[in-house]
């Protein structure tokens, strides 16, 4: 017999002795019962039926040879096909099914508890008893607590602890499980080749938790929060960017600023030496639209030292690609006027109609207009807005550009790249020009500090993470700016401040300076 139909043959009996036993329930009326097993299997199950209207020692269809009382009813619980079988066999004798008749049953046992019929099932609860094993070898069952599968989760099961008698054996209450319970935090791993009760706890993975005992998994947080420190529960994630407070956005403020203040202190010098030889040499008007530029170019750093808005992140990368553009144009206008002028005065060159100030004007008029057409291409087809990136840092939320601010920007500095190789590559070839128009020499400089800078600082930026990218950019605009702020003008205000008999005519034209 398997174990559960045990059970249910001790239910069976024990609900026969609770009826007989209760006079409210049947009176004057005793019960018995006889039990048939089919094992599964039709011949059986029709003998079981006769044996139940013949009796068991003879079988006469019809005829009930023994004396244990009527018949009253007949319980089965078997599969369909064969409850067909039994329902032919006892429908000739009109015998129905018993259930249909038990879910009236309303009545309260010996214990006070009320009996009755919910659907088609008994409303299940059980007592716990603890079996006291009495000096005079008698077993006394107390009840300590009990089991209501009806109640509420948290009252359907019940002990006290205080009840229970233990063996003198045990010092304490014997522990059911063989590992201590898992606390928030903490995950239960089941032990291999051993019961389902021993398990060790594993602290929860990097970005999830548990807030239960004995939890069988960890969860995740939703994306705008992250664990605790004890993994227990839920926090807001940091929302953080580059800003004045950080140690590194404190850093490149004050270079920016010094940056500016340096090529505002240049141009001061330029403005105030305006008539000597030196810098009229040095075409003044230009001079000053670069010095101008450079001033914009490390201002603009400041857009990215702060929280990024729609416009702030337009401005960024806009300033920057212009200001850099209008600076690399005028170098551009500076290089190719002076090839211009001196392949001007060979025989043979109709050159004089391109040398003057309109065709500087027209070079960095027209190589600045194209990278505004390109800022302004990208406002318009692509909007820059603020993203919440959520994956480069453990427990943060950096607030960036979104991917169309670094796209614009690539397109920005791959414009400027072009230009700037352009206006090496024209520097270079000027280099060997007479002594009087050396100019060509530190523009070849600039241009390659400038291209060195911004090779280097591809990898760099996309190997960063978080704030660091905006970092890495800023200091890449910073480094350019100043190398061509020192590589051009540095030279030039050495001699006018320090070396003022060199600020002459004659040794600007010996080239001397």
């Amino acid at each position: 017999m398997l174990l559960e139909d045990f059970y249910n043959f001790l239910s069976f009996v024990f609900a026969v002795d609770e009826i007989n036993q209760n006079p409210n329930i049947l009176p004057n009326v005793t019960l018995g019962y006889n039990v048939y097993d089919s094992y599964v299997d039709l011949f059986r199950t029709v003998y079981g039926a006769v044996l139940i209207f013949s009796g068991n020692t003879a079988q006469y269809p019809n005829y009930n040879c023994d004396q244990y009382g009527v018949l009253a009813a007949i319980i089965e619980g078997m599969s369909s096909s064969f409850s067909i079988q039994y329902a032919n066999i006892f429908g000739m004798y009109k015998y129905p099914q018993l259930h249909k008749y038990v879910k009236k049953v309303n009545f309260t046992n010996r214990l006070g508890d009320e009996i009755y019929f919910t659907g088609d099932e008994i409303p299940t609860w059980y007592d716990i008893f603890n079996a006291v094993y009495l000096p005079n070898y008698t077993i006394l069952a107390q009840k300590v607590g009990n089991f209501n599968l009806q109640a509420s989760s948290e009252k359907q099961f019940f002990i006290d602890k205080e009840a229970i008698v233990w063996e003198s054996s045990f010092f304490k209450t014997p522990r059911s499980i063989c590992s201590e319970s898992c606390l928030p935090g903490y995950r239960k791993s089941s032990r291999e080749g051993q019961p389902v009760c021993c398990y060790d706890c594993l602290p929860c993975p990097e970005g999830q938790f548990s807030n239960e005992t004995d939890a069988t998994v960890c969860m995740y947080c939703p994306e705008d929060q992250w664990p605790n420190e004890n993994k227990t529960a839920c926090v807001p994630k940091i929302v953080t960017f580059l800003s004045h407070e950080d140690p590194i956005g404190i850093a490149l403020t004050f270079i920016a600023v010094l940056f500016t203040i340096s090529a505002s202190a240049v141009l001061g010098i330029f403005i105030n030496y305006q008539h000597t030889p030196i810098v009229k040499a040095n075409n003044r008007d230009l001079s000053y639209l670069i010095l101008i530029a450079l001033m914009l170019s490390c201002l603009c750093c400041l857009f990215f030292i702060e929280r990024p808005e729609r416009v702030s992140c337009f401005l960024r990368q806009s300033v920057f690609g212009i200001t850099f553009s209008i600076s690399i144009s005028s170098l551009l206008a500076k290089t190719a006027i002076v090839v211009i002028a001196f392949n001007a005065t060979k025989p043979g060159k109709n050159l004089r109609k391109w040398v003057g100030a309109k065709v500087l004007k027209y070079i960095v008029f027209m190589c600045s207009l194209f990278q505004v057409f390109i800022c302004f291409t990208w406002i318009f087809v692509a909007p820059p807005s603020t993203y919440k990136n959520t994956e480069s840092e453990i427990g943060r939320i950096i607030l960036e550009c979104d991917k169309a601010s670094a796209i614009a920007f690539y397109i920005i500095l791959g414009y400027l790249c072009i230009l700037g190789s352009v206006c090496f590559l024209v520097a270079f070839l000027a280099r060997k020009l007479p002594d009087t128009f050396n100019d060509a020499k530190l523009i070849t400089f600039s241009m390659l500090v400038f291209i060195t800078v911004w090779i280097f600082f591809i990898p760099t930026y996309l190997s960063a993470k978080g704030t660091s990218t905006v970092a890495v950019q800023v200091f890449a605009i910073l480094a350019s700016s100043s190398g061509m702020l020192g590589s051009i003008f540095a030279p030039k205000c050495y001699i006018i401040l320090l070396k003022p008999e060199q600020n002459k005519k004659k040794n600007v034209l010996k080239g001397t300076m």
